[in-house]
């Protein structure tokens, strides 16, 4: 039987958080692209800083939430694509692209991928 979704603090909660980010443009990997997280905090609605890591080489961050830290609520991934774009010489018409979700079930696997181009950004849920 599922966890129920207050099990989000318990020892046995085996769910993480991972990203992916492909260059549309050249059909590669987007490395060294800065990741922040953060979750929505209630009451006051304010976000909370939960951490920043950088993509791999193979434009993943494998451990944004690592299993049993995950919870159930509404979290953002703020990817920097300026500084990407300004890197590989080129300007980007979005200064950044922020990614809002929410985990309804803290056991599960959650994927969040980016596929960016200067001009253009699509996102999904991954498997």
């Amino acid at each position: 039987t599922p966890l129920p979704q207050a099990a989000g603090t318990s020892g046995s909660v085996n769910g993480s958080l991972t990203t992916h980010v492909l260059n549309t443009a050249t059909g590669l990997p987007a490395a060294g692209l800065a990741v922040w997280l953060a979750q929505l905090e209630e009451p006051g609605l304010h976000w909370t800083e939960l951490g920043q890591r950088q993509t791999d080489g193979d434009g993943r961050c494998l451990s944004l939430l690592p299993a049993g830290q995950v919870k159930a609520g509404t979290y953002k991934l703020r990817f920097e694509t300026a500084a990407y774009w300004e890197g590989l010489g080129y300007a980007s018409f979005y200064p950044f692209v922020e990614v809002v979700f929410t985990v309804t079930e803290p056991v599960q696997k959650l994927h969040v991928p980016l596929l960016i181009s200067p001009y253009s950004y699509t996102t999904y849920r991954g498997s």
